[in-house]
């Protein structure tokens, strides 16, 4: 019964990338992480530099399922009540009614979110966690189809605030945007060079591949995929490993391997098999820990990127045959 679930999550999956594809040229490491990350319930944290299709990746990933969906444009005088809602008073029933923010949704994109302050940035802090919010003393929950798509411009510092460990620490991937190559730039220009603003999704002709109920499904079959106790004890000890690099500062938190557990059962669905194995786990090291880690002041001076560390601490650590 676990391999004919498999195959229809591999079905649905195939179909959203399809979907996808309409309207993005490339990215397909990207797609793949999204996927991911959607198939156990995590968030994302796309970083790229202005005009790599950040945004519409994000819109069109959301316009493929059939989940609700808000944008929130981060700003430097955006306020926590702007993303939550906050209550007001209706003078004709004598009470506070809520008036719900753009939190109040199964997808959320958080677009630029490094541009409003910690204080804006920590109100997503328990809806990221929990799956619900808090406002004057009530809870409120957001279901467990909620999902947060964030995007960062790395190299703009201006009027730009770094987001806090706490929160990195709630994203299972932190996904780079590269540049295109030179054969999809031409594609990328041939599809969307006939205007100058961003294109209307409506014109791609997208149609939902998935739902809630059947998103909740799928989750339920990936979590069943075997793990192995040696591929558990790799996965921890390549986290562990990220805490003994001495060219790093900070290591991964248990969180992180628990994390990356999950994630790699995501990914080994995707590649068609029911177990995962040892490349599953590499694959994913550093999209998943690059957001964790906290290089060294001498690592810096030395010019070691994360990405770098981390696939020293890759080859450090000895797999599973």
């Amino acid at each position: 019964m676990l391999s004919t679930n498999l195959d229809d999550v591999r079905r649905d999956a195939d179909a959203l990338k399809r979907e996808v594809r309409k309207a993005i040229v490339g990215q397909d490491d990207a797609i793949d992480l999204m996927l991911a990350s959607l198939l156990v319930g995590g968030h994302v944290l796309l970083e790229g530099v202005p005009g790599t299709a950040k945004t519409l990746l994000s819109q069109t990933f959301a316009a493929s399922l059939s989940l609700t969906f808000n944008r929130i444009q981060f700003t430097p005088d955006l306020m926590p009540g702007d993303v939550l809602g906050t209550n007001l008073f209706n003078f004709q029933t004598n009470e506070f009614v809520l008036t719900k923010g753009a939190i109040f949704t199964e997808l959320l994109l958080a677009d630029e979110i490094n541009r409003s302050p910690p204080k804006t940035q920590a109100a997503l802090l328990q809806a990221m966690n929990e799956r619900a919010v808090t406002i004057d003393g009530r809870d409120y929950p957001l279901g467990d189809g909620f999902m947060v798509i964030a995007t960062q411009n790395p190299i703009e510092q201006q009027g730009t605030y770094p987001l806090p460990e706490a929160q990195l620490d709630r994203f299972l991937f932190k996904i780079t945007i590269d540049y295109p190559d030179r054969d999809q730039e031409i594609a990328i220009v041939g599809r969307h060079g006939n205007r100058s603003a961003m294109p209307h999704l409506a014109d791609f002709g997208l149609s939902p591949v998935a739902d809630l109920d059947r998103l909740r499904a799928i989750r339920q079959a990936v979590a069943a995929v075997t793990l192995t106790e040696p591929i558990v004890e790799y996965v921890v000890d390549l986290v562990r490993g990220t805490r003994e690099h001495t060219s790093l500062e900070v290591g991964a938190s248990p969180r992180a391997a628990t994390m990356l557990a999950a994630a790699s059962r995501a990914v080994a669905v995707l590649r068609g098999r029911d177990f995962v194995i040892p490349d599953d786990v590499k694959e994913l090291v550093l999209p998943t820990l690059r957001h964790r880690v906290v290089a060294s002041a001498s690592a810096e001076i030395e010019g070691l990127s994360t990405d770098r560390i981390l696939r020293q601490t890759i080859e450090r650590t000895s797999a599973p045959r």
